[in-house]
């Protein structure tokens, strides 16, 4: 476990640890501000070690599941997951000392749905706020969609652009890899995305495929929370970008409440207005 290296992460990761916890933040205050609700709980479903060392700086950065842990007032439950054994045991040694605290070894999509989602049902007057950060195309639609049908939770999701453009989304959409057409239509629920990322053009001698700009997709994705997950409030994404100004990822908030959203968007907006998306 010692030989385990903490991720290097750069200035937009920091960016979105940052917003993560000021929403956190305000999330806990409102929810401890209802005496209906017996508990609340927070969620990543890749947790990684729960410390980082920035590029910029060289200094260590504390990472979502200790940024949770400091928020006062404190949170009931934390669930951490990680694939990595390394970086499930670094976040376990720093945490030991907490009984609310439970760490899985394991992969997300079938953690959350089999034995994390269920302690945050509406009806026993539990909510959670999960944090879904995959690097790429590793995270199943059925998940999103299950925590947008229970009503009780609300999520923040990497919106993996680099992975689709590299992967999938390819001028040529016929020359994808099935393998990679299987990673996205598992991401995506189906294949749709087709529909929302190619229109047809009528070239020389057929039709042919072109692709869409990103913002097509997005908004289609943004829809698709709403429709067919079920998240009553999805506010605009915002786009996180490198050095060069390309889009790295797209941080999604959806949420069944109203006042979750509005304080999303409001931090969203200070940081467009900052110019650091």
């Amino acid at each position: 476990m010692s030989n385990t290296k903490l991720d290097e992460i750069n200035y937009w990761s920091e960016v979105k640890l940052d917003i993560i916890k000021k929403y956190a933040q305000a999330y806990s205050v409102i929810i401890n501000s209802k005496p209906e609700i017996k508990k609340h709980l927070y969620i990543d479903g890749f947790s990684g070690a729960g410390l980082h060392i920035s590029k910029q700086t060289g200094e260590y950065i504390l990472g979502s599941p200790l940024n949770a842990l400091n928020i006062n007032p404190a949170f009931d439950e934390f669930h951490f997951i990680d694939l990595n054994s390394g970086k499930a045991g670094l976040l376990r040694d720093a945490t030991k000392k907490q009984n609310n605290i439970y760490i899985y070894e394991a992969d997300c999509n079938k953690i959350l749905i089999e034995k994390v989602f269920p302690r945050a049902r509406w009806s026993d007057f539990h909510r959670a706020l999960c944090l879904l950060d995959p690097y790429g195309l590793h995270l199943d639609w059925q998940v999103m969609q299950t925590a947008g049908q229970m009503r009780s939770i609300e999520i923040f999701l990497n919106f993996p652009v680099m992975d689709m453009n590299r992967n999938v989304l390819w001028g040529n959409p016929d020359k994808v890899k099935p393998e990679q057409l299987t990673r996205m239509d598992l991401f995506w629920g189906d294949r749709t995305w087709k529909d929302a990322a190619y229109s047809e053009e009528q070239g020389l001698f057929e039709e042919i495929k072109v692709r869409k700009h990103i913002g097509a997709v997005i908004t289609v994705f943004r829809k698709r929370l709403v429709e067919v997950a079920g998240f009553k409030y999805v506010p605009e994404p915002i786009p996180m970008r490198n050095n060069s100004g390309a889009i790295m990822y797209y941080l999604f908030f959806a949420s069944p409440n109203k006042t979750g959203a509005k304080i999303v968007k409001d931090i969203y907006d200070k940081y467009r207005d900052k110019g650091v998306n």
